[in-house]
């Protein structure tokens, strides 16, 4: 098979790391082609804090991605969290030179390209910069201007922030690991694409993606996205209050919460107990399913309040920015049981688990559809729609990793030779070409 043919999506969390190969099939789906998944040891709270352990773990998912599939990975799509993220809303605006020409996709690249020069904090660098709605010549809430006539064309923006070291620290990772950086993404967009309808996302809806390290949010609008952020607490939180609690080691702690863990207390009778095996010959623990769940009940409500805060801070009490949609939940640790229930409480919204089956080929593996792959299945369609979106460029990339040359340098030239130019890049694609260009520099 061409390389062209199929691409990857790598998922960096903090409990675990997944490479999907995937390609798209005739009717538009994906189709899994293999999946690789390795313990990470490297990462804490969605950040890097261990390059080494970090390597070793992509490299682990890769070859078992590999192997699974018998293809050869040669770059990825990668996703970012992680506290240091954050997200603002900006305005801007160009003046185009000629009003009697239509507004084309070399305007809209102009004024991305501007919000993309806005002076960061210190060690700050621009992710992503995503249109919200345009204005032409004063006439508001635009959503596609490409084609009207127009002198003054203006945009409302939601900048997306994060730690030039941290970012820096990932695009080393996937490049000692043997790998090309494609694209990076953040995750919680990555994730809304895995498991949100376009329905979803006009009527207005909270992505709630609950990892290991983080709990990732992304609201969306009229088909928008109108927030983004990272909180830092996730389902290792909750295992580690059950290990302090109970006296337990992680381990065990971690198998009580998937197999007896509830986020109700109510839901568990006084007489309900279940009994740990003691340390080297030490008496067996008996723990009542009551303590449990109220250990559970306590941090998850913490989370869900943080990140309730986050939706009212977006304006979700305004009726005009009301999410009809309701609340969708995702990731591993959106499996604890009850857990629903209890932010259908909390909050007052609807409220559904998220499956990233909704884009994938009918006879996909089961596992896959899985809430705990939402943002690697996110990764891949976002690998996928860039592949289709300039496939000569990818080519030549994979071309040059073939002859064991590092093609980073030459993505980041291209950006400046505006001539040469011919494939039409997405702001996301631009990004990841600055980054390559930076990570080469640094070298």
């Amino acid at each position: 098979m061409e390389q062209t043919k199929y691409s990857v999506g790598l998922d960096i969390g903090t409990t675990k790391i997944v490479a999907i190969i995937g390609k798209e099939n005739e009717y538009g789906k994906i189709e899994v082609l293999g999946i690789g998944r390795s313990r990470s040891l490297g990462v804490h709270r969605g950040v890097v804090n261990n390059i080494t352990q970090t390597i070793q773990s992509i490299q682990q998912a890769v070859e078992q991605a590999e192997a699974n599939s018998g293809l050869k990975i040669g770059s990825v799509t990668v996703g970012i969290a992680g506290q240091h993220i954050r997200s603002l809303q900006h305005s801007d605006y160009i003046t185009r030179p000629n009003s009697e020409e239509v507004i084309g996709e070399e305007d809209l690249e102009t004024l991305c390209n501007q919000v993309y020069k806005l002076v960061m904090l210190p060690g700050e660098e621009i992710i992503h910069v995503l249109p919200q709605e345009y204005r032409v010549d004063g006439q508001a809430e635009v959503k596609q201007p490409i084609g009207m006539y127009g002198g003054r064309l203006e945009a409302n923006f939601h900048v997306v922030v994060g730690q030039v070291s941290s970012i820096k620290n990932i695009g080393r990772c996937i490049k000692s690991a043997g790998l090309n950086l494609d694209n990076i993404t953040l995750e919680p967009l990555a994730s809304a694409n895995a498991v949100l309808s376009q329905e979803e996302k006009e009527a207005g809806v909270a992505l709630i993606d609950i990892g290991g390290g983080t709990t990732d949010l992304a609201i969306f609008k009229d088909g928008i996205i109108r927030h983004t952020a990272v909180i830092p607490f996730g389902g290792n939180v909750i295992t580690e209050d059950i290990k302090e609690g109970c006296s337990i080691i992680e381990k065990q702690a971690e198998l009580l919460k998937i197999k007896f863990g509830s986020a109700w207390p109510g839901e568990n009778k006084d007489n309900e107990i279940v009994s740990i095996p003691g340390l080297r010959g030490r008496e067996p623990k008996e723990i009542t399913l009551k303590n449990l769940s109220k250990i559970i009940h306590a941090r998850v409500v913490e989370i869900i309040e943080q990140v309730y805060l986050e939706i009212k801070n977006y304006g979700h009490e305004e009726q005009k920015k009301k999410l009809i949609g309701g609340i969708v939940l995702t990731g591993g640790g959106s499996q604890l049981k009850h857990l629903k229930q209890l932010v259908e409480y909390i909050t007052g919204m609807d409220t559904r688990i998220g499956y990233p089956n909704e884009h994938m080929a009918g006879d996909s593996d089961a596992e896959i559809a899985s809430p705990t792959y939402a943002t690697a299945v996110g990764l891949l369609m976002n690998a996928v729609e860039n592949s289709h979106r300039f496939p000569r460029v990818r080519e030549s990339q994979q071309q040059a990793a073939a002859a064991g040359e590092m093609v980073l340098e030459e993505v980041g030239r291209q950006e400046g030779e505006t001539s040469r130019q011919k494939e039409r890049k997405s702001v996301f694609d631009r990004w990841a070409d600055k980054l390559k260009e930076f990570l080469d520099n640094a070298e």
